[in-house]
């Protein structure tokens, strides 16, 4: 096959293929005589059917056939010669449409080619960590939310009224056209005022009511409401209220540490620190990786494909334009227009992942099949009742197995890159941590 190049421009790349009629009927030949011995046909015994019965029966549909594995050997060897690694996937067009038998093969190869990454002298990258620790305060304050969260209900006063956020112990009946319905009716039902447990409007007709009265409750179902025959319908329930309750938050102690699992209140103390910690680290982390994302993006330059550029800009603006129009679930909407902010960011974005993707081929950094299972298994939690049908789903889809995987080879990465480079720790406060993670989102 000839192949002769029409464009080395920047990383743009383009070759006209020629493939003869003679190459491409020695490649049918080739096919039907590596066939010949299994073949059988009337009259012929297996493997001595004559060639050119074989050719008029098969030669069309091996046509195509060899048509399509000599283009793709020739691809395949001159991406070996030339070292060339294709940013996308590369555009091959047969420019005679009006092709016969007989007539030569004439194809167009363009691809924009990855480009060559400099080395980068990792030792010299200088990083800092911080690292913050769990103060008491930290922790008391911790408690004091975990002791809201396990309140408890004490009865108020004889004669008080319930307000919100007390708990009303009632029994009720509701009906529909003065008829009781199904799930209507409940005796001795729990209800905090304000949680928003029942439909609009019932909890606020309960402030104010007080233990041992009975109070006539109108509320209107929602026109969406599940159940489609009290859909948009009034309901008048009838309430018998027994007990009304204040909120008290959980005293801090031995009893309460083990409602939590810990032994007592020092177990549940150092939990609670261990889990603040791993927290702090975790934003950390997030610091150390941005700070080493700005220094290697210093680092390095080079020539980026326009194709890459183009495509991981277009993503940046319709993904913000989808956060500034939450109210648009779907991908039914005008096109979205990419500005030279989303350009600019487009260009770092591909700059680092093609380096990282380097760095990491290099290193021999690879994902571990353990690695996917537990990324698989965290994203199907979010998918309850339905983890078997995501796991299968993102067996079968190639593009959902590279965006978990993504993420985790460019952990490794960095955590790789962290290993050679000098990284100094500095221990700082909560606030401080904070401050700089809030530095970061914004620059984003």
């Amino acid at each position: 096959m000839q192949v002769t190049e029409t464009l080395n421009e920047g990383l743009k790349r383009a070759y006209k293929l020629m493939l003869t009629a003679q190459e491409l009927d020695d490649k049918v030949n080739e096919k039907l005589a590596e066939a010949k011995p299994e073949i059988e046909m009337k009259g012929f015994r297996k493997g001595k059917v004559p060639m050119p019965l074989l050719k008029k029966q098969f030669g069309e549909r091996l046509m195509g056939e060899a048509m399509q594995e000599t283009i793709d050997g020739a691809m395949t060897k001159h991406f070996e010669e030339s070292g060339d690694r294709p940013a996308l996937q590369p555009e091959v067009k047969m420019t005679n449409e009006d092709w016969k038998e007989g007539d030569d093969v004439h194809v167009e190869l363009s691809y924009e080619k990855l480009p060559e990454i400099p080395e980068v002298d990792l030792a010299s990258v200088s990083l800092e960590r911080m690292v913050a620790k769990a103060d008491a305060a930290a922790v008391d304050e911790a408690l004091n939310s975990l002791a809201e969260s396990a309140q408890d209900f004490k009865a108020r006063e004889e004669g008080a009224a319930a307000q919100d956020g007390d708990q009303v112990v009632f029994d009720f009946v509701g009906k529909v056209d003065g008829e009781a319905f199904e799930g209507g009716a409940a005796e001795d039902y729990p209800l905090v005022l304000g949680s928003g447990q029942f439909i609009p409007g019932f909890e606020e007709q309960l402030t104010g009511v007080k233990a041992g009265e009975e109070k006539d409750v109108t509320v209107s179902f929602p026109e969406d409401y599940q159940a489609e025959n009290l859909a948009g319908k009034e309901a008048v329930f009838a309430c018998t209220v027994k007990e009304v309750k204040e909120p008290v938050a959980a005293v801090v102690d031995d009893e309460m540490a083990k409602k939590f699992g810990a032994e007592d209140l020092a177990g549940l103390k150092g939990q609670i620190a261990e889990r603040l910690e791993a927290e702090y680290a975790g934003a950390a982390r997030a610091v150390l990786k941005r700070g080493l994302l700005d220094k290697l993006d210093d680092l390095v330059t080079f020539e980026l494909p326009p194709s890459l550029v183009d495509a991981e800009a277009k993503q940046i603006a319709h993904q913000l334009w989808h956060e500034e129009n939450p109210e648009v679930h779907d991908h039914d909407h005008g096109s979205v227009e990419t500005t030279d902010e989303h350009i600019k960011l487009a260009e770092r974005r591909v700059r680092l992942g093609l380096l990282l993707a380097e760095l990491g081929q290099k290193a021999k950094v690879e994902v571990t099949d353990a690695e996917m299972t537990q990324a698989i298994m965290n994203q199907a939690r979010q998918y309850p009742g339905q983890e078997r049908q995501f796991f299968e789903f993102v067996q079968q889809n190639a593009q959902m197995q590279q965006q978990l995987r993504a993420p985790i080879f460019e952990d490794k990465v960095v955590d790789y890159i962290c290993e050679l480079a000098t990284v100094t720790e500095k221990e700082v406060s909560k606030d401080d941590l904070q401050k700089a993670v809030e530095a970061m989102e914004d620059d984003d």
